[in-house]
């Protein structure tokens, strides 16, 4: 343990020096333009009352910037600003941007002339550069710089696709539609969800959100432009189709959700209606299998984190794929669907006694069962 911090006595003519240094003129000075704080806040809500000209193409509504607080220094200041926006018939709740501005004044007037993240918080799509817009039936497409109008409308329509698929899997209301976000690399993905480059490698797409209580997010679905390339046609409509799932479980997903079950879950939804194997859809869990080690639990909550071992992540994925698959198979479609909003409300057990009529340990032998019958 370090040892704590001790209490410094300082002169009282040192005292007075240091108070005395600029900005502030004089001991018993004051910060320069007592005002200016008041007209920088008023520079700020003109300046942000209409979105960006750059931005026109989005349907953006109730855009404002919240001044957190101003630092003013003589014709300068710097501004912490929520940015808080909803993108007009996708939204159900308004996004959020932590944002930090740099204003300039002459004479009175005060002026914005940087716009940036704030130290610490993601980059938004549009600080990478222009944005192109594509329009879906159920979706709104927009690229960052250096995507292709063709790349665009191609995974429009692959997230056309997805949005029924979600709501056949999921029949309870949502939004029915979807913003999905492709930047120009997989860096830039990264600089939007503001985690390293190698947690997302390899990964074709991932959804942003929170979850639980109150109204859905603004989630988005956020394309790895690299890891999508290298996808079959089967492989992006899987890909879309489960990241979509996400998005239309949102409400009723929450902290105490397994992730073996909304990951599941989006995994069946996506393979749902389709001819893959279990051996075909979960390779990595059927060569552990062939080996004489089966599991001995449901995937835990830690087995999906992001940039683990790569094997034993698809482990877990495919695990709690033939988990979901092993529910709807033997209690039906609609218990499962009803273990899933139990479980986002109720401890995991209550909700596998009122929705299966089973407990943990019996899910578990039947899983392994499953497993055991149709890998080896």
């Amino acid at each position: 343990m370090s040892p704590g911090p001790r209490a410094v006595r300082v002169p009282p003519l040192l005292l007075c020096l240091l108070l005395c240094l600029p900005p502030v003129a004089g001991c018993g000075g004051r910060p320069p333009a007592a005002g200016a704080e008041r007209e920088v806040r008023r520079a700020v809500a003109d300046w942000s009352r209409v979105p960006p000209e750059r931005l026109a193409g989005i349907p953006l509504e109730d855009w404002a910037y919240e001044v957190r607080s101003v630092r003013p220094a003589g014709v300068r200041a710097l501004v912490r600003a929520e940015l808080r926006y909803r993108i007009a018939g996708y939204d159900p709740a308004p996004d959020g941007s932590a944002r930090e501005l740099e204003l300039a004044g002459d004479g009175g007037t005060w002026r914005v002339l940087v716009d940036r993240p704030a130290p610490g918080a993601p980059r938004q799509l549009w600080d990478q550069g222009p944005v192109s817009v594509v329009r879906g039936a159920q979706v709104l497409v927009l690229g960052g710089a250096g995507q292709d109008a063709d790349t665009l409308r191609g995974i429009a329509a692959e997230a056309d696709r997805a949005v029924p698929a979600a709501s056949a899997a999921w029949p309870r209301p949502w939004a029915g539609r979807v913003v999905v976000l492709v930047p120009g690399s997989l860096e830039r993905m990264a600089e939007l969800l503001g985690r390293p480059a190698d947690a997302y490698r390899g990964l074709g797409a991932v959804t942003t959100g929170r979850v639980g209580g109150g109204p859905a997010p603004a989630d988005r679905v956020v394309v790895n432009p690299q890891g999508y390339a290298e996808l079959s046609a089967a492989g992006r409509r899987i890909v879309l189709t489960h990241e979509v799932t996400h998005v239309a479980t949102r409400a009723a997903t929450s902290a105490t959700t397994p992730l073996w079950l909304s990951e599941g879950f989006a995994d069946w939804a996506a393979y749902r209606g389709g001819d893959t194997t279990p051996e075909r859809g979960a390779p990595a869990l059927a060569r552990e299998v062939r080996q004489g080690r089966l599991p001995g639990e449901l995937p835990p909550d830690g087995a999906f984190a992001f940039g683990g071992e790569p094997e034993a992540v698809a482990r877990a994925y495919e695990g709690a794929w033939l988990a979901c698959r092993l529910i709807a198979g033997r209690w039906g479609d609609a218990a499962l669907v009803a273990l899933y909003e139990r479980a986002g409300r109720e401890p995991l057990e209550t909700a596998l006694r009122e929705a299966l009529g089973t407990d943990p340990a019996g899910l578990l032998k039947a899983w392994r069962e499953a497993l055991d019958s149709e890998l080896r």
